[in-house]
């Protein structure tokens, strides 16, 4: 289970998550939603041990993550990063490597996943080579291949076509089938509603809501939404299903 108890992290006078508090059970699927600037980067930087909340705690099975308690954690960050001269494959074997992994067990899996991607024939070239998807596919691999119990993934579908997209979702499904626990964070929420089990949305660094999709649906479900625009908003009206339109002065 990973356990986070209202932790807070600020950047000088910018408090980027202020009090955030939510636990992933065992074998879940869990959302972290947001906008961009949201809090959800920074939420799992500390979640990996990466950033020290100022204050709070976060536990994965009942203790703090160690650097040895690492290699059983897969993780996705949001800035990826791949040896462009390297091949694929041995870029694979290294990232499995570095978790130490098992080199013979962790390149058959990563194989598997080449196929089920259908990139398995780019396993002999460079990385530079790749296209933005295929290196995205990559990474994601580089993740799993070493069969870890734990993953957290930073916005995985940044850079893939909706046919990609729809092949994570089901990858991650899989995982989930397999006994992984699996966090991920999206601004997209149709991503959530897809295959989450409970979900905590975030803004500006505080929580907006935190539970099943279907508790937070019953407290959010209407048809109004707020926006802010700075401008004349007059032309909202004019917008497909839009029936109705308050405008509010900015203080």
């Amino acid at each position: 289970m990973i356990d986070v108890h209202n932790i807070v992290k600020a950047y000088d006078s910018v408090i980027a998550v202020d009090g955030a508090s939510f636990n992933v059970n065992p074998g879940e699927i869990f959302g972290l939603i947001g906008p961009n600037g949201a809090g959800k980067t920074t939420t799992i930087r500390m979640i990996m041990n990466i950033l020290a909340p100022d204050s709070g705690s976060i536990s994965i099975d009942g203790k703090p993550l160690t650097e040895a308690d690492k290699a059983r954690v897969g993780y996705l960050p949001e800035e990826r990063g791949l040896y462009k001269k390297m091949k694929v494959g041995d870029m694979l074997a290294f990232l499995a490597e570095i978790k130490g992994a098992d080199r013979l067990q962790s390149a058959r899996r990563a194989d598997d996943w080449l196929r089920r991607f259908g990139i398995l024939e780019w396993k002999s070239r460079k990385v530079e080579e790749l296209s933005k998807g295929m290196a995205q596919k990559v990474q994601f691999i580089g993740t799993v291949a070493h069969d870890p119990d734990v993953l957290l993934f930073d916005e995985p579908f940044s850079g893939l076509d909706p046919v990609s997209q729809d092949l994570l979702l089901e990858a991650l499904l899989e995982l989930k089938q397999a006994g992984k626990t699996v966090l991920f964070s999206t601004h997209i929420m149709d991503h959530a509603e897809r295959i989450c089990e409970r979900i905590f949305l975030m803004n500006k660094g505080k929580a907006v809501a935190y539970g099943t999709l279907a508790e937070v649906k019953t407290r959010f479900g209407t048809d109004a939404a707020r926006v802010e625009y700075d401008g004349d908003a007059a032309f909202v009206a004019g917008l497909p299903y839009v029936t109705k339109l308050r405008m509010f002065p900015r203080w």
